[in-house]
């Protein structure tokens, strides 16, 4: 059995029966055979069923949230932004789809000769709970329309969302078995991967969940794309305006009470500001409401699980034995760990080097942008960076020094539906999103006429 559990709470919400083996190439079986008049729609009608699934989101809205909220522990308000923003990225790619997947003319000496972007087939989607709507609508809505069909291993905490998803595409109007949700734990995703009529594989998670499914994958010769960790740098020199760089500071760290991969886990501040910015820094944090995740006047919930964070207090305390002190927070309550502040970081101390996902920051300071660029560089992972400075036109002749999948300058690290989304090192590789995303599942496939 499959569990869902309310970590503030700790009530158990529901249960959900394991598809068996044979249930699961039934599933996918199905998924290939509507594939194959999917495949063969217009763009029109493709577009009119994701506008549609748009309209329901947003007209459900709050219903879904409540269930995101109750499933992983997401704030209400959060969790509603999150289900707001599913329904832009099916706007945008019912809008632009047809577009981005147009034939390229390219002139050789033949007659004739461009490139078509065709669809590949039932895509595997499996998805982290941290972002249980957002995450999958990411990957749905582009591949979609650009004609496969998706099957997705939900979290198994999350599954009345993954549940609610697949409804979402059939109250719009698209073909039942075009996206499935599969009721299945992770010891399933393998033999998943290795069913012939799965053509590609798009994971979001951890490194290791990551490493396991492109094995498969790349041993089976598939396609994948993984979006792993992240330990994102938040540099603010001395030129930053300090109070739109603490505004943005405490959301880029503690939105979804720290659990995402694109969070500001490291901040480094230059060494003339660092005092003033921690003493607001503090005031805002703060100022932050704890507490029921149903209410709306909560920003900070409780992590997923209890077991999250106890990994979460392990890192603390084992950086506080090496030298690092707290500033705020600190203390663990069950499932929940407050918005907590640590100084006195070193590059060695757990807190620095592997990602933290939870409320807590790692401050350090620096003297050069040189010295910053070192210290963001020195991480395993690439997924992005934020830089804050009113000197615009050096930050960006800085961009390239960075070993990152994205720069962000005077702004935190965010997803967006008009631009590429990825990472490098130990942050994965491929890109969702933009014109960029919806490439990565085609065959690009070369004609030449003589």
């Amino acid at each position: 059995m499959i569990y869902s559990i309310n970590p503030y709470t700790g009530n158990k919400i529901c249960s959900f029966t394991e598809l068996t083996d044979a249930e699961i190439a039934q599933q996918i079986n199905k998924a290939d055979a509507v594939y194959n008049e999917w495949k063969n729609t217009s763009f029109k009608e493709r577009s009119q069923l994701m506008l549609h699934a748009a309209k329901i989101l947003l007209a459900n809205k709050k219903e879904y949230a409540s269930t995101i909220s109750e499933e992983m522990g997401k704030p209400i308000k959060q969790a509603i932004a999150e289900v707001e923003k599913c329904a832009w990225v099916c706007d945008y790619y019912a809008e632009n789809a047809k577009e981005f997947l147009l034939e390229k003319q390219i002139p050789t000496d033949a007659k004739k000769s461009y490139v078509s972007f065709e669809s590949l087939g039932v895509i595997l989607a499996v998805m982290p709970w941290n972002y249980p709507f957002w995450q999958v609508f990411r990957f749905a809505a582009p591949a979609l329309m650009a004609g496969n069909a998706g099957v997705l291993k939900h979290a198994s905490s999350v599954m009345q969302s993954a549940n609610n998803i697949q409804q979402i595409f059939e109250d719009a109007g698209f073909p039942k078995g075009l996206f499935q949700n599969l009721v299945i734990g992770s010891s399933k995703v393998d033999s998943v991967i290795k069913n012939p009529k799965i053509r590609a594989v798009t994971l979001t998670g951890s490194k290791p969940a990551g490493s396991a499914v492109a094995s498969t994958a790349a041993k089976e010769i598939k396609k994948s794309v993984l979006e792993l960790g992240g330990n994102n740098a938040f540099i603010v020199l001395k030129d930053a305006n300090i109070d739109q760089a603490v505004e943005i500071g405490v959301n880029a760290r503690y939105q979804n009470t720290g659990q995402s991969c694109i969070a500001a886990k490291r901040l480094l501040l230059h060494e003339a500001i660092a005092e003033e910015f921690t003493e607001k820094y503090i005031v805002k944090v703060k100022q932050l409401k704890s507490g029921d995740p149903l209410n709306e006047k909560t920003y900070i919930g409780v992590l997923a699980r209890e077991s999250l964070a106890e990994d979460l207090e392990k890192q603390v305390e084992d950086s506080l034995k090496m030298g690092a002190h707290v500033l705020l927070g600190g203390k663990r309550k069950q499932a929940y760990y407050p918005p907590t502040i640590l100084t006195d970081v070193t590059n060695e101390m757990p807190v620095f080097i592997e990602e933290t996902f939870g409320p807590v920051i790692a401050i350090k300071t620096f003297k050069t942008i040189e010295e910053a660029i070192e210290i963001s560089n020195t991480s395993e992972f690439g997924l992005g960076v934020s830089l804050f400075t009113e000197n615009i036109d050096e930050a960006l002749k800085l961009v390239p020094r960075f070993q990152e999948g994205a720069v962000f300058i005077n702004e935190l690290v965010k997803s967006d539906p008009r631009l590429p989304f990825g990472g490098i090192k130990q942050s994965g590789y491929g890109r969702e999103l933009g014109s960029f995303g919806i490439k990565e599942f085609v065959n690009i496939k070369t004609v030449y006429v003589k």
